[in-house]
């Protein structure tokens, strides 16, 4: 039933010509193409086409609090009412939005370094481990250095490639915030209990948080601490993510299984929940997961591209922004998913199930 009743969705927003076409092929669509890149259709399709297949409510509730009178918004509600009428007992969590963009598989051009800007890579090796307080958590010092932020050859919102000069050393978190680290701040009663799946562990990285939740753990890890936290810019993200190389991956130019925690990264996977942190080998910084796991927020305001952005490392903010830049891929993307450069964005108060994030400070 939810086959035709998607159907019908696809149907009215496409021209009649390519009724018959799309009719034969609809389970495997790639629905982010019908209506134009960015547009706002174009994330409403990809969104849904995130959790089609979902057996989560908050996943359908999340879309319907998006997009109420969306295209697929009677499918959602037969969705939830057979998931609910399976699982009478269940509870439904906080309500949650994927918004994914499409993004094409990597290629050999998408896995050369960008040829319009020289790369330029740090000129030092990531120096020693801090460890601030009993509850923070441990952080790896990186030097200052260039390098070229962004791809010519992949998603546009990653282009222009473009020189970036990280002035001063900072710090940032050899792992994602695990559950265990957040729970310390819900201790203190300075972060809100955010409810993790069933089974979780201490050691997982803890999602489902916002932009703004995260913001409240690193001002208590600010205070706890006496050192000034922070998320990190998304200019330090990508410097730290590269961990000094040029390349479309940080071990390299193709994509490799063993390396990172995603759906087409090889075993040991599990579509239910990212590994614990430091499972997945770690770069040449020593940080562990900047791909797959869990998308990571950092302090930018989004652009839809890297025109006009800063070239000294700084957050490029905004007035009264209320989007957010997330890094880095999640367990549940492809590896197209785990190229360095890869971002998207999302609402600053919004928990999505796939969201989670690591600190940053600076070290002068």
């Amino acid at each position: 039933m939810w086959h035709k009743l998607l159907m019908v969705g696809v149907l009215a927003s496409s021209a009649g010509a390519c009724c018959a076409q799309a009719q034969t092929r609809m389970p495997d669509m790639q629905l982010a193409g019908v209506v134009p890149r960015n547009s706002a259709e174009q994330f409403e399709l990809a969104f849904w086409e995130s959790i089609k297949d979902s057996t989560h409510v908050s996943d359908y509730e999340a879309y319907l609090k998006a997009y109420p009178k969306g295209r697929f918004a009677a499918l959602a509600q037969a969705r939830i009412a057979r998931l609910r009428a399976a699982a009478p007992g269940a509870v439904a969590a906080p309500p949650r939005v994927k918004e994914a963009p499409a993004r094409p598989a990597p290629t050999t051009a998408t896995a050369a370094a960008p040829a319009a800007v020289p790369a330029r890579t740090a000129p030092a090796k990531a120096g020693a481990e801090i460890k601030d307080c009993p509850a923070c958590p441990l952080l790896v010092s990186l030097p200052a250095g260039s390098f070229t932020m962004g791809n010519n050859a992949s998603d546009p919102s990653e282009t222009p490639a473009h020189p970036v000069t990280i002035g001063a050393p900072f710090a940032i978190g050899k792992t994602e915030v695990t559950v265990q680290q957040w729970n310390a701040c819900v201790t203190a009663r300075a972060c809100p209990a955010v409810a993790q799946p069933a089974g979780t562990t201490a050691t997982a990285p803890v999602r489902d948080v916002s932009w703004d939740d995260a913001q409240q753990y690193v001002k208590w890890l600010a205070t706890a601490s006496g050192k000034p936290y922070r998320l990190p810019t998304e200019a330090e993200w990508e410097f730290a993510a590269r961990g000094g190389t040029a390349t479309a991956y940080w071990w390299g130019a193709q994509m490799q299984t063993g390396k990172a925690n995603c759906k087409e990264c090889g075993q040991p996977w599990s579509d239910a929940a990212p590994a614990s942190v430091g499972s997945y080998p770690a770069n040449p910084y020593g940080l562990h997961d900047t791909s797959g796991s869990v998308w990571e927020w950092v302090s930018d305001c989004w652009h839809n591209n890297y025109k006009d952005a800063p070239a000294d490392g700084r957050a490029w903010d905004g007035p009264n922004c209320r989007v957010r830049v997330i890094r880095g891929g999640s367990w549940r993307e492809g590896s197209a998913y785990m190229v360095t450069s890869t971002r998207f964005k999302y609402d600053a108060s919004v928990r999505q199930l796939q969201n989670g994030f690591r600190v940053a400070r600076s070290l002068r």
